[in-house]
């Protein structure tokens, strides 16, 4: 297992597929967490347990028991070890996709054997560094979020040296993953146990926008795109958790619980479900989530956000919202609704903290787009005066304050 990049060597593939032994039962060929290889460090050497969202799997002699091309009329089975890793990290809302120099039909032979549903498929003769950077292009998820599963060292190590970010597994160590941490997430919900049908609504929503003829925001109004932001409840803490240990393109605490939450924040922890709940009832704070759906599904809870108030100033010391949501109007929906609250309820400035990272450009960039700004050096709060007139706000949107939105 590697996080960081090898140099390759010239070992030539082994073209017989390796026995699986599942994570309770290591081989001798396949060092538990207990009993590091060398390529699978012990728990002192491992890198930090970044969350995995997508697995790219190769096909031949790791999803599938032979190789493909050489198989003749009866392309080789499912390796079954490795099919039920695919399906316990999916019910964990983990995605799957494959990288495999095939044709398209052997990634078609995967599925139906498997019997899973893969978010993206690249199949070719490139580098395999290449499609991965592409699936995560296609998924809209950052590429460190990955996982990579192959059984050739060669094609390990050139994915390891290209992509530092991404884990590297070899089969054996993939069928102990659903043990380690990067594979755990803390909380399940149903929106995660949904993810990858929502990955293939977002796939059928991509085309339909590549073949209108508008703009953006008409093509969002055409596909019937609805925003909900409103109060949230104590049914919605366990996603709210879930979006805080998940999201790092749109989180502005960087997954750091924010010092200015006052009350409630947590003695050195994390952003749990108690942090969350505790915040429900904290004085004059709101916990805001943000729903979405449109004609092609509906993607529930993607974000969320804490506002504490004064009489002169609101802060925003938590906005966070799920990937699945970029590209889609929610994200300046959002700073919109703030700015337009804040306004109304006679404050002078709405600033939103945000830890700087190289994981939540995107969110840095959307502040800016919304008219906020860093008014001196970091780790200054960006901010925005209310003093002119507030943004407007689509007409799908629902929110508090809004026509037809009810109230915080």
């Amino acid at each position: 297992m590697t996080r960081a990049g090898a140099v390759p060597d010239n070992t030539a593939p082994d073209n017989t597929a390796p026995e699986r032994t599942g994570p309770e039962h290591p081989g001798p060929e396949h060092p538990g967490p207990e009993h590091p290889g060398p390529e699978h460090p012990g728990p002192e050497h491992r890198a930090p347990a970044n969350p995995v969202k997508c697995v790219v799997w190769d096909i031949d002699n790791t999803l599938l028991t032979g190789i493909y091309l050489e198989s003749g009329d009866e392309p080789p089975g499912a390796d079954p070890v490795l099919a039920a890793v695919l399906a316990e990290l999916g019910a964990r809302g983990i995605l799957h996709a494959l990288a495999s120099r095939n044709p398209p039909e052997a990634a078609a032979h995967t599925a139906r054997v498997t019997g899973w549903r893969f978010a993206a498929a690249e199949c070719g003769w490139g580098r395999k560094s290449d499609a991965l950077t592409r699936i995560a292009a296609t998924l809209g998820i950052a590429v460190d979020a990955l996982a990579f599963v192959d059984d050739d060292p060669y094609e390990r190590a050139e994915v390891g040296s290209a992509l530092p970010g991404v884990l590297v597994l070899s089969p054996e160590e993939a069928a102990e993953a659903p043990g380690w941490p990067e594979f755990s997430p803390p909380v399940i919900t149903a929106e995660a146990r949904r993810r990858g049908e929502m990955y293939a609504e977002r796939q059928r929503r991509q085309e339909a926008g590549r073949s209108f003829g508008g703009t953006r925001e008409e093509f969002l109004a055409s596909a019937g795109t609805q925003v909900t932001i409103a109060a949230a409840t104590a049914a919605d803490v366990p996603r709210l958790a879930e979006l805080a240990a998940r999201t790092r393109q749109f989180n502005s605490a960087a997954g750091r619980p924010p010092a200015q939450a006052g009350d409630a924040a947590p003695p050195g922890g994390d952003m749990t479900e108690d942090w969350f709940g505790g915040l429900l009832s904290a004085r004059d704070t709101d916990v805001i989530t943000v729903r979405l759906r449109d004609s092609f599904g509906d993607d529930g809870m993607v974000g969320g956000c804490v506002i504490t108030r004064d009489a002169a100033t609101w802060t925003v010391p938590l906005l966070m919202m799920s990937c699945r949501a970029m590209g889609r109007g929610v994200i300046d929906a959002l700073l919109a609704w703030l700015t337009r609250q804040a306004a109304r309820a006679g404050a002078s400035r709405l600033l939103i903290p945000c830890g700087r990272d190289g994981r939540n450009v995107p969110l840095r960039l959307a502040l800016a787009a919304a008219g906020f700004r860093v008014p001196g050096p970091p780790p200054a709060a960006y901010q925005r005066d209310l003093g002119t007139a507030p943004p407007a706000l689509p007409g799908w949107v629902t929110a508090p304050g809004e026509p037809g939105g009810g109230t915080a």
